[in-house]
């Protein structure tokens, strides 16, 4: 008696696990339409004028330049 409750209580859990995975069924009327596009429309003038602005770097960055010096170690031979 005791197994049947246990394998009972096993497949129980199972099956609400994968359940839960496939979403459990539950489907609201109505919202099967897809939703209008409402996102802004970009402007490529204005999104060209804006990449114009920005000002060139003088020096080139270097994102490891605090893990490793800045000038490399001269091997004498």
């Amino acid at each position: 008696m005791r197994i049947m409750v246990i394998a009972a209580a096993v497949l129980a859990l199972t099956a609400a696990s994968a359940q839960a995975q496939m979403g459990g069924g539950r489907h609201q009327p109505g919202n099967d339409a897809p939703k209008a596009d409402n996102k802004p429309k970009v402007d490529e003038k204005a999104y060209k004028a804006a990449l114009e602005r920005i000002p060139e770097p003088k020096e080139k960055y270097d994102p490891w330049g605090g893990a490793r010096p800045s000038d490399p170690a001269k091997k004498s031979k």
